[in-house]
């Protein structure tokens, strides 16, 4: 069984190692200054629009809607968790102190790609008995007319998150509390089984309620610790930011690391963070009840900048003011565990665990969604359904016994062809989403709170907006068609 594993590690390593050295950086940071340009840096001139546009409410609320707070919360759920605490302690112990400095690059340019992606997730989606339903798989259809693409998409995403990424979370979280508690990763798998059932067998809402409480509350505790450090340590703080900026550029290499590790490595862990141009937090994107597709862009393009530009610089400078990372004291989940019982006391394993455990399972939840939603554009089927929870739940129990290196070398070659679909698909939809936004400012500038039209724009495709129109178009056909009879 080693000798397959180790033979299974060495090709998804290699092929890793092709994609995400000469492939991946490419199309990201090629997509993020496209994007960024052609939006006139909207990631930066619309900050205050969006903190505004998160807290609206949705004017229409039915069974089949969630709140644009909710799916915000949901986007954020599944990005803030392992990628921001054991993602970063990866990077930096492979790919040195600069690998931090690229994460940011990657953030910075990512939420303009993050606003594109989820904005045409709202354009394309399509309603079921239950929600909003909508992501890559549903613009490749619509929006490409490519339904065979939108499929191969579709699979990927649901293996990616449903399972391979779940099993990623659930061997952190077992990780956390075997270091903490000494709890075995036998017993911890078997307990988040059940956990993940309780969760995922109550669907999208229960998903979106569970999402809008633990996700306020795990980020306020760990940034309120990671605050604390930081002040403490405040006057070495500069010292920390000279050696991300150094190790970056290659100019300072004591603490390891080459350029290229920490290009790859950033991008790699960044990505993995933050989503931004994966195609994974449109499918939350389009879950929302909003007057406008370009404010779920608005309220993604946010999320990106709270994941990877707060809560993973908060993880870095732990990692970064400590004895643990000089000495190479413990890997991943562990390592920040040992830094941080440095700064705060031997309790500090303990609340990493649980931290961790609520950062991950929230992300447990909401990956699980993320499958859902594109089983269900595959064959809207109740067995299928059914199939995939069982699959999440046995990928829960499998990544919590699992090496550390394998989850996370099969997390990335997924992630990546997720990753090259979705940054394809929405270069060649881009004018879509670049005509909506500039409705949506057009809007704005008049002092509207703006409603979109497709049909206005000469957007096709688009089943969940005009219906009023149209409806009221049939009712005034209807009515004169009875007063001709009438007459």
């Amino acid at each position: 069984m080693e000798a397959v594993q180790s033979m299974l590690q060495g090709s998804v390593d290699y092929m890793n190692n092709i994609l995400w050295t000469y492939v991946l950086i490419v199309a990201l940071v090629g997509a993020g200054i496209y994007f960024t340009v052609r939006t006139r840096f909207m990631q930066f001139r619309y900050l205050k629009e969006m903190f505004r546009v998160v807290t609206e409410k949705p004017e229409v609320t039915d069974s089949k809607s969630i709140s644009s707070m909710k799916s915000f919360f949901i986007g954020a759920a599944t990005r803030i968790g392992t990628g921001n605490l054991a993602g970063v302690t990866v990077a930096v112990t492979v790919g040195g102190p600069g690998a931090v400095f690229w994460m940011w690059v990657v953030a910075l340019l990512g939420g303009a790609t993050a606003m594109i992606e989820s904005t045409l997730a709202q354009v394309y989606k399509v309603k079921d008995d239950v929600a909003y339903r909508g992501g890559p798989a549903y613009y490749i259809e619509k929006g490409l007319n490519n339904r065979a693409l939108g499929i191969v998409f579709a699979v990927l995403i649901a293996v990616t998150f449903g399972l391979i990424f779940n099993s990623v979370q659930s061997n952190t979280i077992a990780a956390a509390f075997d270091n903490a508690f000494g709890i075995d990763a036998v017993v911890g798998g078997a307990i988040l089984v059940v956990l993940t059932g309780l969760v995922i067998f109550g669907g999208v809402h229960r998903v979106a309620n569970f999402s809008a409480i633990v996700v306020p509350i795990m980020a306020g505790l760990y940034l309120a610790i990671a605050a604390y450090v930081v002040v403490v340590n405040i006057t070495e703080i500069p010292g920390v930011f000279a050696m991300i900026f150094q190790s970056a550029f290659g100019l300072e290499q004591a603490f390891g690391g080459s350029v290229g590790a920490a290009i790859s490595m950033g991008v790699r862990r960044g990505l993995f963070s933050n989503e931004a141009g994966m195609g994974s937090a449109p499918n939350a994107a389009a879950a929302a009840e909003v007057s406008h597709p370009a404010k779920q862009g608005f309220l993604q393009a946010l999320g990106v900048f709270l994941d990877t530009l707060i809560v993973c610089t908060a993880t870095a400078a732990i990692i970064l003011l400590s004895d643990s990372y000089a000495a190479g004291n413990g890997e991943g989940i562990v390592m920040l565990q040992n830094a941080l019982s440095e700064q705060i006391g031997s309790w500090a394993p303990a609340f990493v665990a649980v931290s961790v455990f609520l950062f991950a399972f929230s992300s447990i939840a909401g990956s699980y969604y993320y499958g859902e939603t594109n089983i269900e554009f595959i064959k809207k089927s109740k067995n299928a359904v059914l199939g995939f929870r069982i699959a999440t739940m046995a990928f829960v129990f499998i990544g919590a016994v699992a090496s550390l290196g394998f989850v996370w070398s099969l997390a990335d070659l997924f992630m990546a062809g997720m990753t090259l679909i979705n940054i394809a698909a929405i270069t060649l939809l881009g004018g879509v989403a670049f005509k909506v936004l500039r409705d949506y400012e057009e809007q704005r500038a008049q002092g509207l709170n703006p409603r979109f039209s497709a049909r206005k724009l000469g957007i096709e495709n688009t089943e969940c907006w005009d219906v009023e129109e149209e409806e009221v178009a049939q009712g005034a056909v209807q009515a004169a068609a009875a007063d001709t009879t009438k007459g």
